[in-house]
């Protein structure tokens, strides 16, 4: 039986086995603190590609060592971390699936950084978050360039595609949110300016047919927060800036509030929806879809183009096999050393 889910895909020059992705979740693993992915990463990575998944994308990545939510998170600041990333990439394309990585800095949110950065020296109430110290126009620029580095390693290493992280209250959230926001430069009167400054030199170092995922949160739920009208006028610059896909999400840690709607099944939809609609760019969904028909239904219904997976993949590294088989697919590409489990 044949369904959409396990259809193949193609963005640009990516071409997918199934509209399937891995959502990037930080595992917190580093062991030396030096921004290299380890064993672990290793083998967490290539089981979800031994497990059917079309995309995976790497977690949060960070360009720069104070840019990290933590010390034990991955990060690209040095070419002496490529080879790391090389090791994992290279099997998970031995394994059938397409791999890309998300590429961030935390801003106000670096919790081992002695002094983190952000736009505006605001401290997020009621968290545990320390008093960030404002950038300098000048320091703005170098951090769009530490984009750009990063995503040059990225590519040499042999990613697929490229996601920058412009949602969940991290650096490029925070720029183009008011609510941390309130420079009196060219950064703080365009709230898109950074984003799009970002883009444009992340484009510069990627092949023309590579993707540019930018994943975005829709709507904030903290008093005053953005809604999905300034979200898609947000989408639309960074459209027009070179993204290829968006990645909709929702909300941020830090700024929360009274607007949150209950967690439930396929809660974040109507927002990708929207934004595919409204832009006509091709959208990943993500947000508690892991029971297979939700998921099958997000791609039926013209809802999205992709399905990332998140907590569900953690519970099940063969969560994409085990999908297909429950929705009947004719493509459940069952590893051979695992046929006789499924007879």
């Amino acid at each position: 039986m044949s369904n959409q889910l396990f259809s193949p895909y193609k963005l640009k020059g990516l071409e997918l086995k199934n509209r399937v992705v891995m959502a990037p979740m930080c595992q917190y693993s580093v062991t030396a603190k030096d921004g290299k992915p380890n064993e672990w990463h290793y083998v967490h990575y290539l089981s979800r590609a031994i497990g059917g998944t079309g995309l995976i994308i790497l977690e949060m990545t960070d360009v720069d060592p104070d840019g990290r939510i933590t010390d034990f998170d991955l990060g690209l600041w040095s070419d002496e971390q490529i080879p790391a990333f090389s090791r994992i990439i290279e099997g998970v394309h031995a394994h059938g699936a397409k791999i890309g990585i998300q590429i961030a800095h935390a801003g106000l949110k670096a919790e081992d950084a002695t002094e983190p950065v952000a736009p505006s020296a605001i401290k997020l109430p009621e968290s545990h978050y320390k008093m960030p110290r404002s950038l300098t126009t000048d320091e703005v620029k170098d951090m769009i360039q530490l984009f750009a580095d990063a995503t040059r390693r990225a590519i040499h290493a042999g990613v697929d595609m490229i996601e920058l992280h412009g949602a969940h209250g991290y650096l490029i959230h925070q720029f183009h949110s008011a609510l941390t926001n309130k420079r009196e430069d060219v950064y703080g009167k365009n709230l898109d300016k950074f984003g799009v400054e970002v883009i444009k030199a992340v484009k510069k170092e990627m092949p023309a047919n590579m993707p540019l995922v930018f994943r975005i949160s829709a709507v904030e739920y903290a008093d005053g927060g953005y809604d999905i009208e300034h979200a898609i006028e947000l989408c639309k610059a960074y459209q027009a800036a070179g993204v290829d896909s968006f990645h909709v999400s929702s909300g941020g840690e830090g700024l929360k509030g009274k607007r949150k709607p209950g967690n439930y099944p396929g809660y974040q939809v109507p927002f990708a929806r929207r934004i595919r609609e409204s832009l006509r760019i091709p959208v990943i969904a993500v947000g508690m879809l892991e029971e297979p028909a939700i998921a099958e239904s997000v791609i039926g219904n013209e809802d999205a183009d992709l399905v990332a997976i998140a907590r569900g993949m953690l519970r099940d590294p063969y969560w994409a096999t085990n999908a297909a088989i429950s929705l009947r697919s004719e493509n459940t590409n069952v590893p051979k050393q695992y046929e006789r489990a499924y007879l």
